[in-house]
């Protein structure tokens, strides 16, 4: 099971650390990504974000899942305005294990993945040899293959996390 986080408002990468932390009831975190300073894709007229992937396992069932990390992101202010809006945390169910999934509280694995540099470059980083459910591709492939992504730096290692 994979998890974008992504932040670009108040300390992102505090957000993030404590996003982390707080999905750790829900989901037994296995590898957290870099940190990859993304700019905004979208509504382009806003902070660049702070993003990370999270691999892990869980015992929930994909719908409670997608509500475990709602809640994450409604205890750290999460406000839901507009599509592609500034935001103090973020937490999206990147794919959960083979399972293809559409319906319409959740769509995994998710539907833009392949084409966000904010989520090909963790993912690679940390799970370069993932399989797509439905291309196939893995997320070496995928990142190798996408064209017209947005700008994207490594920052490095998420504060407070294992080796930082």
């Amino acid at each position: 099971m994979f998890l974008g986080l992504g932040a670009n408002l108040g300390d992102p990468l505090a957000q993030l650390a404590a996003a982390v932390a707080g999905l750790r009831g829900a989901v037994e975190v296995d590898v957290v990504s870099s940190v990859f300073r993304t700019e905004p894709v979208g509504f382009r007229e806003q902070p660049d974000f702070f993003n990370l992937v999270v691999a892990g396992s869980t015992r929930l069932e994909p719908g409670e899942l997608l509500r475990a990390v709602q809640e994450v992101e409604a205890r750290m202010g999460r406000v839901r305005t507009f599509r592609d809006a500034p935001r103090r945390i973020d937490v999206d169910v990147l794919a959960y294990g083979d399972l293809v999934i559409d319906t319409p509280e959740l769509t995994v694995p998710h539907p833009r993945m392949a084409a966000r540099g904010f989520v090909l470059h963790p993912l690679a980083e940390i799970a370069p040899d993932w399989r797509h459910p439905v291309s196939g591709k893995t997320a070496r492939q995928l990142l190798a293959g996408a064209v017209g992504l947005e700008r994207v730096e490594r920052v490095g290692p998420l504060p407070g996390q294992p080796g930082t």
